[in-house]
């Protein structure tokens, strides 16, 4: 049975993959390391270097709050440091903190949605600039999401609203400088219990019937009428990364089972 990996496909690039201790990115980062490539799994998380340790010599971690300008640039600096220069930065920092009616957000957890699920791409996908314009060109993946159509979830909507925009607007701008800039948008995707839950103040009895009701939601958009798993979105995730997609830039490719969000 074939395993999807593809021997060597990263072989001689060095790729950034942030939010790498969990979920999505901790996959995406497995693998890339797998197919060849020299890895940096980024996270603020410490566990990440239990991540990192199972990818073996092609692996280097940097702990990073990726909420704040200053610890996206440093990250990049020091891949670009211990690996001599970034070929690829995988964006996969966010997601939805609360499931609640609009009405029922406070002012200052708008802001913390936000915070999440759009500065850390916004500021790794500027501070990782001067490496690409560096190296003559290369690649950034953005990992956005079909929930900016979707209910319980408007400011994450609109973070990732904000993050096929960047994907977008850079795309056009880059282009003449041989950078790729592409995302994709994943729907619903089971996962193991996460180590960190995204919302450290636990989910209310009202939270928990709202978050119900978008998993019911998320499963009667989906054509297939179920959840990806975390190997259904990193496989898209790696191919617009490699240079098999090396004619792909600007576009969000949803992987929601047929929901286009």
């Amino acid at each position: 049975m074939s395993t999807g990996r593809f021997e060597g496909r990263f072989a001689g690039k060095v790729l950034v993959v942030t939010g790498a201790a969990q979920g999505i990115g901790r996959a995406v980062a497995i693998r890339a390391a797998e197919e060849g490539g020299q890895v940096l799994f980024v996270d603020r998380a410490d566990f990440v270097a239990e991540v990192a340790a199972q990818a073996g010599v092609n692996a280097a971690v940097f702990n990073a709050d990726l909420e704040t300008y200053e610890g996206a640039a440093a990250a990049m600096r020091f891949a670009a440091e211990k690996f001599g220069g970034i070929d690829i930065l995988i964006n996969n920092v966010g997601g939805a903190i609360r499931m609640r009616p609009y009405a029922e957000f406070e002012p200052q957890q708008i802001n913390a949605e936000i915070r999440r699920s759009l500065m850390p791409t916004l500021y790794c996908c500027h501070a990782v600039l001067p490496h690409l314009f560096a190296r003559g060109g290369g690649t950034i993946v953005n990992v956005s999401s079909n929930a900016t159509r979707g209910i319980h979830r408007v400011p994450y909507s609109a973070a990732k609203g904000g993050v096929n925009a960047i994907t977008q607007s850079l795309a056009m701008e880059l282009a003449g400088r041989n950078i790729r800039v592409v995302a994709t948008a994943p729907g619903g995707t089971e996962a193991p219990p996460r180590r960190i839950p995204r919302n450290a103040a636990g989910d209310s009895g009202a939270e928990k019937g709202w978050m119900a009701d978008v998993v019911s939601q998320v499963k009667q958009s989906s054509f297939m009428k179920r959840y990806g798993t975390i190997e259904e979105q990193a496989a898209p995730i790696l191919f617009l990364a490699s240079e098999e997609a090396s004619y792909i830039t600007g576009s969000v490719l949803p992987v929601a089972g047929g929901d286009l969000g």
